[in-house]
């Protein structure tokens, strides 16, 4: 079983401004954390907050490539850590393609379908809210999916 999720949207917007949205700790609590500890960069461990649910994690910033990549891992605390590769393909200066593919969930695992289908969900969700906020300035779509 392919334990892959991946996620793709189009966002009316430069890829360099995607990026930012993502790294900067000032923009993030617009569409996804309602905090981040600081700027996500290469080696660094960042520390996300989601106020509204009383939940904290970490993540380990893997790989950055300005405007074209992130790479993190996560879960590591619950035993469960994945990696999350997004990548940013310009088409023109202001439309990107937001690809995000998250591995390591294991195969074996009696959950493993739920558990895609719950982070195929929330990526869906994420970039949903991203692309509100990017192109129309929404803010306030984050933190409102009900569980």
């Amino acid at each position: 079983m392919n334990t892959q999720v991946i996620t793709k949207f189009k966002i009316q917007k430069s890829a360099i401004d995607v990026f930012n949205a993502i790294v900067d700790p000032n923009k993030i609590g617009h569409f996804w954390f309602s905090s981040s500890s600081e700027r996500w960069e290469q080696g660094k461990t960042i520390i996300l907050k989601y106020d509204e649910y009383e939940a904290e994690g970490a993540i380990n910033v893997l790989e950055i490539e300005e405007g074209k990549k992130i790479v993190f891992s996560w879960g590591a605390e619950h035993g469960e850590e994945t990696v999350v590769t997004i990548t940013l393909k310009e088409l023109e200066q202001s439309t990107t393609i937001i690809e995000i593919n998250e591995t390591g969930l294991k195969a074996d695992d009696p959950e493993i379908v739920n558990k895609m289908l719950g982070q195929k969900e929330g990526w869906v969700y994420m970039l949903t809210c991203l692309k509100g906020y990017l192109e129309n300035g929404a803010s306030n779509l984050r933190a409102s999916l009900i569980h």
